[in-house]
């Protein structure tokens, strides 16, 4: 029988010197790079310091960390943004740089207008940003003012923020100046911060209230809540604590010997909880953060070329970006040691000239980011898929049956996790809580739980976990957790649908894309754009179907319940189109059409279809683009791509660029880069 996986087991930490025997069997990360101790030595909760000549001791949240680090690095670059969001605050390289006395000033301002208010511990605080300066300040001068906070992307539509400021109780909302338009605060205060972080409109004199340390919040109080997709179409909130965030920081500092002269990025999504890990480690430690755009950060060329220009040394990309980025050549010597990656499932393995580590992380939002994390192999010196490493520190993985009895030794079961990284639950969701967060009865603690992640996996002979996808009708796409029913739940309200089936389907490895099957009213309309305009009105856009598939019923099976096996693949004669068929006008407009059809995995495409209408995103439009400099000899950018969707704007496009190139034949393009042949 298999016992459980523990990088940091509770007997572990409550045993002195004579734990010779649990510390064998402990099984946490071993990478080159993490301090020897880390295994044998769990990451304190409390740290000591002198009062007054007594010896007190004294919890410290991230917040007051942050504090530290920015009273000892006062005149360190905190941030260095180049999101787009800054206007004309930038310096001549298009950055706005933010020092860490200037960070924390801002954040004590926040806390104080925020404490003005009222709030204090599990209050919640909506902020309303996307990746920017203002983010930043935002979450700091929320946990100093002692609240939680709510990350919402403004990019979100208009329901689903309004339910989740509902759902949370959130009593403020801090968001840009001149941006509460498309929600309805219903009443909450409302702060505003400008591209700077400063309060827009301070209620009170600059330093009225400033404390310049912020609140103390305690290892149980509320650090954040993030929603994710629930299977009846309601989001659920994930609480998180201050406990489980402190153990996410410090275990990363000293899994990858993070120190204050780092510089990390800042790519995820606000509403996806790798955000919350990239940000808190290098703010704790007093390291540079650096925030790309949108743009940089979905073309895996230029996101190769901003890391390398920007001197990062650990950065984090979702899984499907971090395969294209160990796909690409890269100088033999660069300044980034690690690449972090997750959020599904890993295809390839790194090549051995690659000039950093890769390391593969797994972790649902309900264990705080990550449970897992491991080095991945070369793929000159392993075969089969990456695995997803082994229990971060105070972390324990169970992979038990579904009596919840611990698999046999290399069965699959599902993979339970326990230990200091177990959120709190959902929030106004207390049987689902009840039933995903369950008794550890594996742990000496009478009150640990542990969550039930629905995911499948196995013990590996060498200690590794193998990831072997989900049991219910969930899937991750893009680093992105979704409830397929949520999806179609959505999709039936459409006056036209009487009845739908969403699933995920494999283009190619990596390539992951939203199938909906729906069944409409006889003699009612139903077209693709009226399909996902109505889903796009109340769903984020990640969950937005690529593919619309028409059919006269759903197939079943002898339960009664949607046969998903059966479900046809997609083609001409019952996809949806987007647009009627026009066909080429031009040679320009045939070729395109050749390049994009296989990509999509079409076998026809109008010359009016819209590339994103068809289910292409960033990471296809980067492959797009290969293809199209291969065939034409033009270099598209992808912000040509957003711009001309198109296959007619598109070719239009080509055409221009091959006349532009003419009438400069000696011009040649060349790279800044020295790459590998």
């Amino acid at each position: 029988m298999s016992g459980p996986v523990s990088g940091s087991t509770q007997s572990d930490r409550s045993a002195g010197s004579d734990s010779g025997d649990k510390n064998s069997d402990c099984s946490c990360v071993n990478l080159p790079w993490q301090y020897p101790s880390s295994c044998n030595t769990p990451i304190p909760s409390t740290v000591s310091s002198e009062t007054t000549g007594a010896r007190a001791t004294e919890w410290k949240g991230v917040a007051s960390l942050t504090t530290e680090a920015a009273r000892a690095f006062r005149d360190r670059v905190a941030i260095v943004d180049s999101s787009g969001a800054i206007n004309g605050n930038a310096n001549d390289s298009g950055e706005l740089r933010i020092t860490y006395g200037e960070l924390n000033l801002r954040a004590d301002r926040l806390a104080a207008e925020l404490r003005a208010i009222g709030l204090g511990a599990e209050d919640v605080v909506a902020l309303r940003f996307p990746r920017s300066v203002g983010l930043i300040v935002g979450v700091l001068g929320v946990l100093k003012a002692g609240a939680a906070y709510l990350p919402l992307n403004p990019r979100t539509p208009a329901p689903r923020i309004n339910f989740e400021l509902d759902d949370s109780g959130a009593r403020a909302i801090v968001t840009s100046a001149g941006s509460n338009a498309g929600f309805d605060p219903r009443g909450r205060s409302l702060v505003f911060l400008d591209e700077t972080g400063r309060i827009a409109s301070p209620s009170s004199p600059p330093d009225a209230g400033l404390n310049h340390g912020g609140a103390v919040n305690a290892p149980e109080n509320l650090a954040y809540i993030i929603y994710t997709s629930g299977s009846t179409g309601k989001p659920k909130g994930v609480e998180v604590t201050h406990a489980n965030l402190l153990n996410l920081v410090r275990w990363h500092r000293q899994a990858f010997d993070l120190a204050s002269n780092d510089r990390m990025s800042l790519l995820a999504s606000v509403e996806f909880d790798a955000s919350v890990w990239e940000m808190w480690p290098a703010l704790c430690i007093g390291a540079s953060l650096y925030v790309p755009d949108d743009l940089t950060t979905q073309d895996p060329e230029a996101l190769r070329d901003w890391l390398i220009d920007r001197a990062i040394t650990i950065s984090f990309a979702p899984t499907p970006m971090a395969e294209r980025l160990m796909a690409l050549p890269w100088p033999h010597l660069v300044p980034l040691r690690i690449l972090l990656t997750g959020g599904d499932t890993l295809h390839v393995r790194p090549r051995s000239s690659l000039p950093f580590r890769v390391v593969n992380n797994y972790g649902p939002t309900e264990s705080t980011v990550v449970a897992t994390s491991g080095p991945v192999t070369p793929e000159e010196s392993a075969d089969g898929l990456p695995t997803i490493g082994r229990p971060i520190a105070n972390a324990t993985i169970h992979i038990l049956d579904e009596q919840l009895r611990p698999a046999n030794q290399g069965e699959e079961g599902e993979i339970c996790i326990g230990g200091a990284g177990v959120a709190r639950g959902y929030r106004n969701q207390p049987k689902l809580t009840h039933s995903k967060f369950v008794p550890d009865r594996f742990s000496d603690d009478m009150d640990a739980r542990l969550y039930r992640t629905g995911d499948l996996g196995r013990l590996l002979p060498n200690g590794e976990l193998a990831f072997l996808g989900r049991i219910d009708n969930q899937v991750k796409i893009r680093g992105f957790r979704i409830e397929l029913d949520a999806i179609a739940s959505v999709l039936d309200e459409h006056p036209t649908v009487k009845q739908s089936a969403v699933v995920a389907r494999d283009y190619e490895a990596g390539d992951k894309r939203l199938v909906a099957y729906v069944v409409g009213d006889i003699g009612a309309p139903m077209t693709h754009s009226s399909l996902r305009d109505h889903l796009a009105a109340r769903l984020p856009s990640h969950m937005i179907p690529a593919v619309f598939v028409s059919m006269d019923a759903l197939p079943v099976n002898s339960n009664g319940k949607i046969d998903r096996n059966s479900l046809p693949e997609p083609n001409d004669s019952n996809r949806l189109a987007s647009t009627p068929y026009v066909a080429p006008r031009t040679a320009t407009q045939q070729r395109v059409t050749e390049l994009v059809a296989p990509l999509l995995g079409i076998e026809r495409v109008s010359v009016e279809d819209n590339f994103f209408m068809l289910g292409g995103h960033s990471l296809l439009g980067t492959q797009l683009i290969a293809r199209i400099r291969a065939a034409f000899g033009v270099e598209l950018s992808l912000r040509s791509l957003f711009e001309c969707p198109t296959i007619a704007a598109l070719a239009s496009e080509v055409d221009r660029l091959i006349l532009a190139s003419v009438a400069r034949p000696g011009e040649q393009a060349s790279s800044n880069l020295a790459l590998e042949g």
